[in-house]
Protein backbone atom coordinates (compact mmCIF):
# COMPACT_ATOMS: atom_id res chain seq x y z
CA UNK A 1 0.00 0.00 0.00
CA UNK A 2 1.03 3.60 -0.76
CA UNK A 3 1.62 6.02 2.19
CA UNK A 4 1.28 9.36 2.10
CA UNK A 5 4.74 10.13 4.52
CA UNK A 6 7.39 7.67 5.53
CA UNK A 7 7.36 5.34 9.00
CA UNK A 8 9.57 6.73 11.58
CA UNK A 9 11.56 3.79 11.06
CA UNK A 10 12.04 4.67 7.34
CA UNK A 11 12.89 8.23 8.29
CA UNK A 12 15.26 7.97 10.87
CA UNK A 13 17.63 5.21 9.17
CA UNK A 14 17.52 7.14 5.57
CA UNK A 15 20.58 8.63 5.70
CA UNK A 16 21.84 8.52 2.25
CA UNK A 17 21.89 12.46 1.49
CA UNK A 18 24.50 13.84 3.69
CA UNK A 19 22.77 12.49 6.87
CA UNK A 20 19.38 13.19 5.56
CA UNK A 21 16.92 11.00 3.67
CA UNK A 22 18.03 9.95 -0.15
CA UNK A 23 14.76 11.58 -1.47
CA UNK A 24 15.95 15.13 -0.51
CA UNK A 25 18.64 14.56 -3.18
CA UNK A 26 16.04 14.36 -5.88
CA UNK A 27 13.83 16.92 -4.50
CA UNK A 28 17.13 19.19 -4.25
CA UNK A 29 17.84 18.78 -7.60
CA UNK A 30 14.35 19.10 -9.10
CA UNK A 31 14.06 22.33 -7.17
CA UNK A 32 17.50 23.50 -8.66
CA UNK A 33 16.32 23.14 -12.05
CA UNK A 34 13.18 24.44 -11.46
CA UNK A 35 14.46 28.10 -9.57
CA UNK A 36 17.06 28.26 -12.24
CA UNK A 37 14.03 28.85 -14.96
CA UNK A 38 12.14 30.90 -12.75
CA UNK A 39 14.82 33.41 -11.75
CA UNK A 40 16.34 33.50 -15.01
CA UNK A 41 13.33 34.31 -16.49
CA UNK A 42 12.83 37.32 -13.29
CA UNK A 43 16.18 39.00 -13.79
CA UNK A 44 15.63 40.30 -17.21
CA UNK A 45 11.69 40.16 -17.17
CA UNK A 46 11.77 43.46 -15.97
CA UNK A 47 14.23 44.71 -18.34
CA UNK A 48 12.31 43.00 -21.12
CA UNK A 49 9.51 45.16 -20.84
CA UNK A 50 10.68 48.79 -19.88
CA UNK A 51 13.78 48.43 -22.74
CA UNK A 52 12.92 50.46 -25.71
CA UNK A 53 12.08 48.62 -28.67
CA UNK A 54 14.83 49.77 -30.86
CA UNK A 55 17.07 47.93 -27.93
CA UNK A 56 14.81 44.38 -28.09
CA UNK A 57 12.41 45.41 -25.55
CA UNK A 58 8.68 46.53 -25.56
CA UNK A 59 9.01 49.59 -24.47
CA UNK A 60 6.63 49.80 -21.56
CA UNK A 61 6.33 52.59 -19.01
CA UNK A 62 8.66 51.79 -16.03
CA UNK A 63 6.43 52.45 -13.89
CA UNK A 64 3.59 50.37 -15.56
CA UNK A 65 6.73 47.35 -15.59
CA UNK A 66 7.45 47.66 -12.15
CA UNK A 67 3.95 47.26 -11.12
CA UNK A 68 3.44 44.17 -13.89
CA UNK A 69 6.57 42.18 -12.03
CA UNK A 70 5.79 42.80 -8.78
CA UNK A 71 1.98 41.31 -9.53
CA UNK A 72 3.37 38.69 -11.52
CA UNK A 73 4.96 37.61 -8.27
CA UNK A 74 1.44 38.35 -6.25
CA UNK A 75 0.03 35.57 -9.25
CA UNK A 76 2.45 33.14 -9.18
CA UNK A 77 2.74 32.88 -5.46
CA UNK A 78 -1.48 33.41 -5.18
CA UNK A 79 -2.02 30.28 -7.45
CA UNK A 80 -0.35 28.23 -5.19
CA UNK A 81 -3.82 27.63 -3.16
CA UNK A 82 -5.27 26.18 -6.10
CA UNK A 83 -2.23 23.75 -6.37
CA UNK A 84 -2.28 22.95 -2.76
CA UNK A 85 -6.07 21.87 -3.07
CA UNK A 86 -5.41 19.87 -6.17
CA UNK A 87 -2.62 17.78 -4.20
CA UNK A 88 -4.62 18.18 -0.81
CA UNK A 89 -7.86 16.84 -2.53
CA UNK A 90 -7.01 15.09 -6.22
CA UNK A 91 -3.95 14.45 -7.24
CA UNK A 92 -0.88 14.40 -4.16
CA UNK A 93 2.40 15.99 -4.01
CA UNK A 94 4.45 14.13 -6.07
CA UNK A 95 1.96 14.31 -9.28
CA UNK A 96 1.09 17.70 -8.79
CA UNK A 97 4.61 18.44 -8.60
CA UNK A 98 5.43 17.19 -12.40
CA UNK A 99 2.70 18.64 -14.06
CA UNK A 100 3.31 22.03 -12.94
CA UNK A 101 7.00 21.75 -14.03
CA UNK A 102 5.43 20.92 -17.49
CA UNK A 103 3.46 24.34 -17.55
CA UNK A 104 6.22 26.04 -16.14
CA UNK A 105 8.66 24.70 -19.20
CA UNK A 106 5.18 25.74 -21.95
CA UNK A 107 5.51 28.91 -20.66
CA UNK A 108 9.03 29.51 -20.66
CA UNK A 109 8.64 28.97 -24.10
CA UNK A 110 5.93 30.88 -25.18
CA UNK A 111 8.45 33.60 -23.90
CA UNK A 112 11.28 32.74 -25.90
CA UNK A 113 8.72 33.06 -28.99
CA UNK A 114 9.47 36.60 -30.55
CA UNK A 115 5.64 37.44 -30.56
CA UNK A 116 5.55 40.29 -28.68
CA UNK A 117 3.49 41.24 -25.42
CA UNK A 118 1.14 38.10 -26.32
CA UNK A 119 3.90 35.66 -25.38
CA UNK A 120 4.46 37.83 -22.35
CA UNK A 121 0.69 37.36 -21.48
CA UNK A 122 0.46 33.52 -22.87
CA UNK A 123 4.04 32.65 -21.36
CA UNK A 124 3.08 34.43 -17.59
CA UNK A 125 -0.28 32.21 -17.22
CA UNK A 126 1.39 29.00 -17.93
CA UNK A 127 4.20 30.06 -15.19
CA UNK A 128 1.71 31.07 -13.27
CA UNK A 129 -0.61 27.92 -13.05
CA UNK A 130 2.31 25.70 -13.08
CA UNK A 131 4.33 27.13 -10.13
CA UNK A 132 1.08 26.97 -8.56
CA UNK A 133 1.07 23.44 -8.05
CA UNK A 134 4.85 23.04 -8.01
CA UNK A 135 6.09 25.46 -5.57
CA UNK A 136 3.80 24.46 -2.87
CA UNK A 137 3.90 20.85 -3.08
CA UNK A 138 7.44 19.95 -3.60
CA UNK A 139 8.37 21.68 -0.57
CA UNK A 140 5.40 19.52 1.07
CA UNK A 141 6.87 16.33 -0.21
CA UNK A 142 10.23 17.44 1.44
CA UNK A 143 8.65 17.86 4.65
CA UNK A 144 7.16 14.47 4.20
CA UNK A 145 10.52 12.92 4.18
CA UNK A 146 10.86 13.33 7.72
CA UNK A 147 9.08 12.75 10.96
CA UNK A 148 7.30 15.80 12.86
CA UNK A 149 9.98 15.77 15.35
CA UNK A 150 13.09 15.08 13.27
CA UNK A 151 16.01 16.88 15.10
CA UNK A 152 17.23 17.33 11.09
CA UNK A 153 14.01 19.06 9.72
CA UNK A 154 14.97 22.45 9.63
CA UNK A 155 18.41 21.42 8.72
CA UNK A 156 17.05 19.58 5.91
CA UNK A 157 14.77 22.75 4.35
CA UNK A 158 17.59 24.79 5.10
CA UNK A 159 19.82 22.32 2.66
CA UNK A 160 16.60 22.58 -0.21
CA UNK A 161 17.18 25.91 0.08
CA UNK A 162 20.47 26.43 -1.32
CA UNK A 163 18.97 24.45 -4.19
CA UNK A 164 16.95 27.54 -5.10
CA UNK A 165 19.60 29.74 -4.62
CA UNK A 166 22.39 27.85 -6.62
CA UNK A 167 19.53 27.79 -9.26
CA UNK A 168 18.84 31.30 -8.78
CA UNK A 169 22.75 32.13 -8.47
CA UNK A 170 23.77 30.46 -12.19
CA UNK A 171 20.20 31.33 -13.73
CA UNK A 172 20.73 35.39 -14.39
CA UNK A 173 24.20 35.17 -15.66
CA UNK A 174 23.25 32.68 -18.24
CA UNK A 175 20.21 34.67 -19.46
CA UNK A 176 21.34 37.64 -18.76
CA UNK A 177 24.43 37.17 -20.91
CA UNK A 178 21.98 36.29 -23.58
CA UNK A 179 19.99 38.24 -23.19
CA UNK A 180 22.49 41.50 -23.49
CA UNK A 181 24.46 39.38 -26.18
CA UNK A 182 21.81 37.89 -28.55
CA UNK A 183 18.28 39.23 -27.68
CA UNK A 184 16.29 38.57 -24.87
CA UNK A 185 13.98 35.54 -26.44
CA UNK A 186 17.15 33.41 -25.76
CA UNK A 187 17.30 33.95 -22.30
CA UNK A 188 13.47 33.26 -22.09
CA UNK A 189 14.86 29.90 -24.67
CA UNK A 190 17.66 28.56 -21.73
CA UNK A 191 15.19 28.79 -19.15
CA UNK A 192 12.70 26.40 -20.93
CA UNK A 193 16.12 24.01 -21.43
CA UNK A 194 16.29 24.03 -17.49
CA UNK A 195 12.75 23.02 -16.45
CA UNK A 196 12.77 20.39 -19.05
CA UNK A 197 15.97 18.99 -17.02
CA UNK A 198 14.35 19.50 -13.67
CA UNK A 199 11.19 17.02 -15.18
CA UNK A 200 13.77 15.06 -16.00
CA UNK A 201 15.58 14.62 -12.81
CA UNK A 202 12.39 14.62 -10.84
CA UNK A 203 11.20 11.69 -12.81
CA UNK A 204 14.59 9.72 -12.72
CA UNK A 205 14.62 9.98 -8.32
CA UNK A 206 10.94 10.07 -7.66
CA UNK A 207 11.43 6.04 -6.19
CA UNK A 208 13.86 7.34 -3.03
CA UNK A 209 10.54 9.77 -2.11
CA UNK A 210 9.53 6.64 -0.21
CA UNK A 211 5.34 7.47 -0.65
CA UNK A 212 5.75 11.08 0.71
CA UNK A 213 2.87 13.09 -0.31
CA UNK A 214 2.43 10.33 -2.83
CA UNK A 215 -1.74 10.33 -2.34
CA UNK A 216 -3.79 13.05 -1.82
CA UNK A 217 -4.85 13.12 2.26
CA UNK A 218 -7.92 13.83 2.19
CA UNK A 219 -9.30 12.76 -1.17
CA UNK A 220 -12.80 13.93 -2.65
CA UNK A 221 -15.46 11.54 -2.34
CA UNK A 222 -16.55 10.27 -5.86
CA UNK A 223 -20.07 11.47 -5.06
CA UNK A 224 -18.87 14.91 -4.77
CA UNK A 225 -16.71 14.92 -7.52
CA UNK A 226 -19.41 16.66 -10.27
CA UNK A 227 -20.41 18.85 -7.50
CA UNK A 228 -17.32 20.47 -6.54
CA UNK A 229 -16.03 20.46 -10.17
CA UNK A 230 -18.65 22.66 -10.61
CA UNK A 231 -18.39 24.71 -8.37
CA UNK A 232 -14.37 25.35 -9.36
CA UNK A 233 -15.40 25.77 -12.91
CA UNK A 234 -17.87 28.21 -11.83
CA UNK A 235 -15.18 30.33 -9.46
CA UNK A 236 -12.88 30.77 -12.83
CA UNK A 237 -15.26 31.93 -15.08
CA UNK A 238 -16.42 34.80 -12.38
CA UNK A 239 -12.39 35.27 -11.80
CA UNK A 240 -12.00 35.57 -15.27
CA UNK A 241 -14.88 37.94 -15.58
CA UNK A 242 -13.83 40.18 -12.99
CA UNK A 243 -10.75 40.17 -14.94
CA UNK A 244 -12.13 41.17 -17.95
CA UNK A 245 -14.26 44.11 -15.94
CA UNK A 246 -11.78 45.64 -14.63
CA UNK A 247 -9.83 45.57 -17.18
CA UNK A 248 -12.75 47.99 -19.11
CA UNK A 249 -12.64 49.81 -16.22
CA UNK A 250 -8.89 50.61 -15.97
CA UNK A 251 -6.61 48.84 -18.71
CA UNK A 252 -3.76 46.71 -17.21
CA UNK A 253 -3.85 49.02 -14.21
CA UNK A 254 -7.30 47.68 -13.08
CA UNK A 255 -6.42 44.39 -13.40
CA UNK A 256 -2.68 44.91 -11.03
CA UNK A 257 -5.30 46.34 -8.33
CA UNK A 258 -7.81 43.52 -8.71
CA UNK A 259 -5.33 40.88 -7.74
CA UNK A 260 -3.62 42.80 -5.27
CA UNK A 261 -6.90 43.03 -3.50
CA UNK A 262 -7.70 39.40 -3.97
CA UNK A 263 -3.58 38.70 -2.65
CA UNK A 264 -5.10 40.36 0.92
CA UNK A 265 -8.98 38.48 0.58
CA UNK A 266 -8.22 35.17 -0.25
CA UNK A 267 -5.42 34.44 2.95
CA UNK A 268 -7.95 35.91 5.42
CA UNK A 269 -10.56 33.35 3.23
CA UNK A 270 -8.16 30.83 3.87
CA UNK A 271 -7.40 31.29 8.04
CA UNK A 272 -11.12 31.94 8.23
CA UNK A 273 -12.07 28.31 6.72
CA UNK A 274 -9.64 26.22 8.54
CA UNK A 275 -10.27 27.99 12.31
CA UNK A 276 -14.01 26.89 11.34
CA UNK A 277 -13.75 23.55 9.53
CA UNK A 278 -14.54 20.31 11.49
CA UNK A 279 -11.58 19.05 10.33
CA UNK A 280 -9.18 20.80 12.02
CA UNK A 281 -8.76 19.45 15.22
CA UNK A 282 -9.19 21.36 18.69
CA UNK A 283 -5.55 21.26 19.26
CA UNK A 284 -4.96 22.27 16.19
CA UNK A 285 -6.82 25.76 15.85
CA UNK A 286 -4.30 27.40 18.47
CA UNK A 287 -1.47 26.69 16.27
CA UNK A 288 -3.34 28.29 12.91
CA UNK A 289 -3.75 30.95 15.41
CA UNK A 290 -0.11 31.31 15.99
CA UNK A 291 0.58 31.18 12.19
CA UNK A 292 -1.45 34.43 11.67
CA UNK A 293 1.46 37.15 13.50
CA UNK A 294 3.81 35.13 11.46
CA UNK A 295 2.07 35.03 8.76
CA UNK A 296 1.77 39.08 8.33
CA UNK A 297 5.67 38.84 9.14
CA UNK A 298 6.62 37.20 6.52
CA UNK A 299 4.11 38.85 3.89
CA UNK A 300 5.57 42.41 5.78
CA UNK A 301 9.36 40.72 4.48
CA UNK A 302 8.38 39.73 1.17
CA UNK A 303 6.82 42.97 0.19
CA UNK A 304 10.74 44.24 0.52
CA UNK A 305 13.03 41.18 -0.39
CA UNK A 306 10.77 40.65 -3.94
CA UNK A 307 11.28 43.96 -5.27
CA UNK A 308 15.00 43.01 -5.94
CA UNK A 309 13.45 42.09 -9.69
CA UNK A 310 11.66 45.30 -9.72
CA UNK A 311 12.69 48.61 -7.39
CA UNK A 312 16.11 47.18 -7.27
CA UNK A 313 16.41 46.12 -10.50
CA UNK A 314 15.26 49.73 -11.95
CA UNK A 315 18.08 50.83 -9.73
CA UNK A 316 20.72 48.95 -10.90
CA UNK A 317 20.06 49.87 -14.52
CA UNK A 318 19.79 53.53 -13.93
CA UNK A 319 22.02 54.55 -11.03
CA UNK A 320 24.48 51.84 -10.48
CA UNK A 321 27.55 51.95 -12.58
CA UNK A 322 27.80 48.03 -14.35
CA UNK A 323 31.19 48.97 -15.19
CA UNK A 324 35.02 46.37 -14.34
CA UNK A 325 38.03 47.56 -15.50
CA UNK A 326 35.95 48.98 -18.74
CA UNK A 327 33.81 46.38 -19.19
CA UNK A 328 30.14 46.68 -19.13
CA UNK A 329 28.28 43.64 -18.14
CA UNK A 330 25.00 42.60 -17.83
CA UNK A 331 22.68 44.23 -15.01
CA UNK A 332 20.81 41.38 -14.53
CA UNK A 333 23.62 39.91 -13.21
CA UNK A 334 23.02 41.53 -9.82
CA UNK A 335 20.12 39.34 -9.50
CA UNK A 336 23.05 36.81 -8.57
CA UNK A 337 23.94 38.76 -5.99
CA UNK A 338 21.52 37.13 -3.39
CA UNK A 339 21.59 33.70 -4.39
CA UNK A 340 25.49 33.47 -4.35
CA UNK A 341 25.31 35.00 -0.63
CA UNK A 342 22.78 32.22 0.26
CA UNK A 343 24.72 29.26 -0.76
CA UNK A 344 27.58 31.11 0.66
CA UNK A 345 25.34 31.43 4.11
CA UNK A 346 22.82 29.25 4.17
CA UNK A 347 25.47 26.10 5.45
CA UNK A 348 26.29 28.83 8.15
CA UNK A 349 22.66 29.00 9.57
CA UNK A 350 21.62 25.00 8.85
CA UNK A 351 25.10 24.92 11.01
CA UNK A 352 24.13 27.24 13.87
CA UNK A 353 20.79 25.85 14.84
CA UNK A 354 22.22 22.50 14.84
CA UNK A 355 24.70 23.63 17.12
CA UNK A 356 22.33 25.82 19.15
CA UNK A 357 19.54 23.14 19.38
CA UNK A 358 17.09 23.82 22.45
CA UNK A 359 18.82 27.10 22.77
CA UNK A 360 18.63 28.56 19.34
CA UNK A 361 15.74 31.64 19.29
CA UNK A 362 12.27 30.85 18.66
CA UNK A 363 10.67 30.98 15.06
CA UNK A 364 8.90 34.16 16.13
CA UNK A 365 12.29 35.43 17.40
CA UNK A 366 13.96 34.06 14.24
CA UNK A 367 10.80 36.35 11.79
CA UNK A 368 11.23 39.03 13.74
CA UNK A 369 15.06 39.50 13.41
CA UNK A 370 14.42 38.96 9.63
CA UNK A 371 11.97 41.93 9.67
CA UNK A 372 14.60 44.22 11.44
CA UNK A 373 17.52 43.23 8.67
CA UNK A 374 14.87 43.63 5.78
CA UNK A 375 14.27 47.01 7.00
CA UNK A 376 17.75 47.85 7.42
CA UNK A 377 18.42 47.03 3.64
CA UNK A 378 16.07 49.67 2.33
CA UNK A 379 17.70 52.07 5.01
CA UNK A 380 20.65 51.49 3.54
CA UNK A 381 19.54 52.15 0.22
CA UNK A 382 17.83 55.42 1.19
CA UNK A 383 21.25 56.67 1.93
CA UNK A 384 22.09 54.91 -1.43
CA UNK A 385 19.71 56.21 -3.73
CA UNK A 386 20.72 60.33 -2.04
CA UNK A 387 24.39 59.46 -3.20
CA UNK A 388 23.17 58.64 -6.91
CA UNK A 389 21.54 62.00 -6.82
CA UNK A 390 25.15 63.61 -7.99
CA UNK A 391 26.02 60.49 -10.42
CA UNK A 392 25.63 56.31 -10.79
CA UNK A 393 27.13 54.92 -7.74
CA UNK A 394 29.61 52.20 -6.73
CA UNK A 395 28.08 48.22 -7.07
CA UNK A 396 28.95 48.32 -3.59
CA UNK A 397 26.15 49.86 -2.16
CA UNK A 398 23.75 46.47 -3.81
CA UNK A 399 26.67 44.25 -2.79
CA UNK A 400 25.81 45.22 1.60
CA UNK A 401 21.82 45.45 0.48
CA UNK A 402 21.73 41.90 -0.44
CA UNK A 403 24.37 40.88 2.46
CA UNK A 404 21.92 42.54 5.20
CA UNK A 405 18.59 41.13 3.04
CA UNK A 406 20.38 37.48 2.85
CA UNK A 407 20.83 37.45 6.65
CA UNK A 408 17.15 38.18 7.18
CA UNK A 409 16.03 35.81 4.93
CA UNK A 410 17.61 32.59 5.90
CA UNK A 411 16.20 33.66 9.55
CA UNK A 412 12.76 33.42 8.35
CA UNK A 413 12.53 31.85 4.55
CA UNK A 414 13.77 28.19 5.53
CA UNK A 415 12.40 28.33 9.10
CA UNK A 416 8.92 29.61 7.43
CA UNK A 417 8.82 26.49 4.98
CA UNK A 418 9.70 24.25 8.18
CA UNK A 419 7.02 25.89 10.81
CA UNK A 420 4.29 25.67 8.40
CA UNK A 421 4.91 21.77 7.88
CA UNK A 422 4.81 21.55 11.79
CA UNK A 423 1.81 24.10 12.54
CA UNK A 424 -0.79 22.49 9.58
CA UNK A 425 -3.44 20.84 10.34
CA UNK A 426 -3.44 17.27 9.05
CA UNK A 427 -6.49 17.47 6.91
CA UNK A 428 -5.08 21.27 5.14
CA UNK A 429 -1.17 20.00 4.63
CA UNK A 430 -0.27 21.09 1.61
CA UNK A 431 -3.32 24.01 1.46
CA UNK A 432 -1.25 25.23 4.44
CA UNK A 433 1.65 25.23 2.29
CA UNK A 434 -0.02 26.59 -0.28
CA UNK A 435 -1.09 29.59 3.02
CA UNK A 436 2.55 29.89 3.35
CA UNK A 437 3.41 31.27 -0.55
CA UNK A 438 0.19 33.09 -0.05
CA UNK A 439 2.26 35.48 2.31
CA UNK A 440 4.67 36.04 -0.39
CA UNK A 441 1.79 37.39 -2.71
CA UNK A 442 0.01 39.65 -0.19
CA UNK A 443 3.54 41.26 0.26
CA UNK A 444 3.90 41.44 -3.73
CA UNK A 445 0.27 42.26 -3.99
CA UNK A 446 0.46 45.51 -1.88
CA UNK A 447 3.92 46.15 -3.44
CA UNK A 448 2.42 46.34 -6.81
CA UNK A 449 0.85 49.36 -5.56
CA UNK A 450 3.18 50.83 -3.56
CA UNK A 451 6.07 50.62 -6.35
CA UNK A 452 3.90 53.71 -8.24
CA UNK A 453 5.16 55.91 -5.68
CA UNK A 454 8.80 54.98 -6.17
CA UNK A 455 9.64 56.82 -9.49
CA UNK A 456 8.26 60.40 -7.42
CA UNK A 457 10.40 59.77 -5.01
CA UNK A 458 12.76 56.82 -4.29
CA UNK A 459 14.92 57.79 -1.05
CA UNK A 460 11.68 58.47 0.54
CA UNK A 461 10.54 55.73 -0.30
CA UNK A 462 13.01 53.01 0.74
CA UNK A 463 13.55 54.88 4.27
CA UNK A 464 9.23 54.75 4.65
CA UNK A 465 9.20 50.93 4.16
CA UNK A 466 12.43 50.20 5.43
CA UNK A 467 11.51 52.02 8.95
CA UNK A 468 8.03 50.36 9.29
CA UNK A 469 9.86 46.91 9.16
CA UNK A 470 11.63 47.02 11.55
CA UNK A 471 9.13 48.89 13.84
CA UNK A 472 6.95 45.77 12.74
CA UNK A 473 10.09 43.23 14.04
CA UNK A 474 10.33 44.97 17.27
CA UNK A 475 6.71 44.31 18.15
CA UNK A 476 6.81 40.33 17.30
CA UNK A 477 9.59 40.61 19.34
CA UNK A 478 7.65 41.60 21.86
CA UNK A 479 4.65 38.88 21.18
CA UNK A 480 6.62 36.54 20.87
CA UNK A 481 6.58 34.56 24.04
CA UNK A 482 2.46 34.64 23.75
CA UNK A 483 2.58 33.11 20.06
CA UNK A 484 5.08 30.71 21.73
CA UNK A 485 2.64 29.43 23.85
CA UNK A 486 -0.37 29.15 21.19
CA UNK A 487 2.49 26.93 19.24
CA UNK A 488 2.31 24.15 22.12
CA UNK A 489 3.28 20.71 21.10
CA UNK A 490 5.11 22.30 18.18
CA UNK A 491 8.38 24.33 19.88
Amino acid sequence: MIVSAPSASISAQDKGFFGHPRGLSTLFFTELWERFSFYGMKAILGLYLWTAVSEGGLGVDKALALSVVAIYGTAVYMSGVAGGWLADRVWGGQRATFYGGVLIMCGHIALALPIGITGVYLGLVFIVIGTGLLKPNISTVVGGLYEKHDTRRDAGFTVFYMAINIGGFVSPLITGALADGISFHAGFAVAAVGMALGLIQYRIGRKNLRGSAAVAPNPLPPAEKGRVYGLISGVVVAIGALGVVSYLLGGVEGVILMISIMSIVLPITYFTVMLRSKKTLPEEKPRVLAYIPLFIAAAMFWLIFEQSASVIAEFADSHVDNHVFGWEFPVAWFQSINPIMIIVLAPVFAWLWLKLADRAPGTPRKFAGALVLVGLSFVLMYFASNSAADGKVTPLWLVVMFLIMTAGELMLSPVGLSVTTKLAPRAFASQTMSLWFLAVSAGTGVAAQLVKFYTTSPSAYFFTLGGAAIVFGVALAVAAPAIRKLMSGVE
